[in-house]
């Protein structure tokens, strides 16, 4: 459903520690050129976009945009290095460049 969206090049969703719920959906996302230049805002249309088209339990709770995502060498995204970048941000409690969907 992401990728459906205008502003999305690319994205990963991985499960992001939170204390309430253990863990919240969280995607990395690479968003186009024309995308507006406040984060904010294409935070915003892709959340209403996910909303318009998924159940309220499979929405995305915070994206990242970033540059481009780690991917190996046949071009499958590394999963596995987003996980322990989430993980050291979350234990760093640093909150910069992170977009929630606040319920």
């Amino acid at each position: 459903v992401l990728l459906e969206h205008d502003l999305v090049i690319e994205a990963a969703v991985i499960p992001s520690p939170d204390p309430t719920r253990l863990a919240v959906p969280k995607a990395y996302i690479c968003l186009t050129p024309e995308a507006p230049a406040v984060g904010s805002d294409a935070a915003r249309a892709i959340f209403a976009h996910a909303h318009e088209r998924l159940s309220s339990h499979l929405w995305v709770r915070i994206i990242e945009f970033v540059p481009e995502l780690p991917k190996t060498i046949s071009g499958k995204i590394r999963r596995v290095e987003l996980r322990a970048r989430e993980a050291a941000r979350v234990q760093s409690g640093d909150e910069a460049g992170q977009h929630r969907d606040r319920d």
